[in-house]
């Protein structure tokens, strides 16, 4: 009973501290009272789960605290300079963030004609994205660390080493093993990477403390690269038989003359990685939704007197908890419905031979 209060009041603080720093990071929504003006819910929304050119952490719009972020233009030359330089719709070097109603809304513009030069600046999602690669290289290289300096036959892994094996070990032999077959283990390294990756950017979305809270495995962008490296695996590294199924497949020898079954084999291999991408994207941007939308309700109903504001504001965080703990579980469940889905397709690139 004590260990599942601890837990109910762990999460209820971890909620409220969301809850501030959602709202304080709302820019002038979080200042409604203040200002006299109509929260905008679908800015609430959409400015958390979009990328943007600094990263917000608490307080108001242009006197909160926010980490400025290097843009990087390259346009007639390199052009690099801090995102500060554009705030509040300040222009720097002929250059400008697009405001809402423009084409390119958010987005790095020149000045004179709106026009997109080319930008690989560092975003919020770029350096959460770095942040999260660098904690899932440290996490993998402390457990084999731990490997190499302990024998494995007379004590049982401990920490990283620990927590780390049972998921590896579970992920290899029940998923990969199983699609793959005899030559899993030539996959393992990148299915297991994908799996970490995707779960630990899911994690990190969830937590609301910098340096998490990005919505990485919310952009397609992410997602389109992920499904794009299981892409060329399959094709890449797909033999001789998984060829000839699509080229020139075992079936009548009318549908060979009119190419239907190679057509829709060949439309086969694209559907199948966009459907890792559209997954992946849309389940996870849907619940940064869900979970900012219930938030959002405590601001809905500030003007609807204390009654009713306390009463939602209880029913919010309460909700609220629940899409926390749902969230962390989404946030496993689809770095494994990646990895079995890409394991199953490779598989399927690979020919097995039949046995009795």
């Amino acid at each position: 009973m004590r260990r599942t209060l601890k837990i109910f009041l762990l999460a209820a603080l971890m909620l409220h501290l969301s809850l501030s720093l959602f709202a304080s990071g709302g820019g002038q929504a979080g200042h409604a009272g203040e200002q006299e003006e109509e929260f905008d819910m679908s800015e609430f929304i959409f400015g958390h789960v979009g990328d943007a050119y600094e990263w917000h952490i608490a307080g108001g719009h242009g006197h909160g605290i926010a980490i400025p972020l290097p843009c990087i233009i390259v346009d007639g030359g390199l052009h690099v300079f801090s995102s500060r330089r554009l705030a509040d719709g300040a222009s720097w070097q002929g250059y400008r963030i697009a405001a809402p109603g423009e084409p390119c809304e958010g987005k790095i513009v020149r000045a004179a004609d709106g026009s997109r030069p080319i930008d690989i600046s560092i975003t919020k999602n770029v350096l959460g994205l770095m942040f999260d690669a660098i904690l899932l290289v440290v996490l993998i290289l402390l457990c084999a660390r731990w490997y190499r300096t302990h024998d494995v036959l007379k004590e049982a892994p401990k920490g990283i080493a620990g927590l780390l094996e049972p998921v590896i070990v579970m992920i290899e032999q029940d998923v990969i093993k199983d699609a793959v077959g005899p030559e899993y283990r030539r996959f393992s390294p990148y299915l297991l990477t994908a799996f970490f990756f995707i779960l630990i950017n899911n994690l990190m979305g969830i937590f609301p403390v910098f340096p998490g809270g990005a919505n990485i495995t919310g952009n397609i962008a992410v997602t389109f690269s992920l499904a794009l490296f299981t892409f060329l695996m399959v094709n890449i590294f797909g033999d001789k038989h998984y060829w000839k199924e699509i080229l020139w497949p075992d079936v009548p020898v009318f549908l060979k003359a009119f190419p239907l079954m190679p057509i829709i084999e060949i439309l086969g291999m694209f559907t199948k990685p966009f459907s890792l991408m559209i997954r992946l994207f849309a389940n996870m941007l849907a619940g940064h939704i869900m979970l900012l939308s219930v938030i959002a309700l405590i601001f809905l109903t500030a003007s609807m007197g204390p009654v009713l504001n306390g009463s939602m504001t209880f029913v919010a965080v309460l909700f609220g908890i629940f899409l926390d703990c749902l969230e962390v579980l989404v946030a496993f469940i689809q770095a494994y419905v990646f990895t079995m889905l890409s394991a199953v397709f490779i598989g399927l690139a690979h020919h097995k031979p039949e046995t009795n």
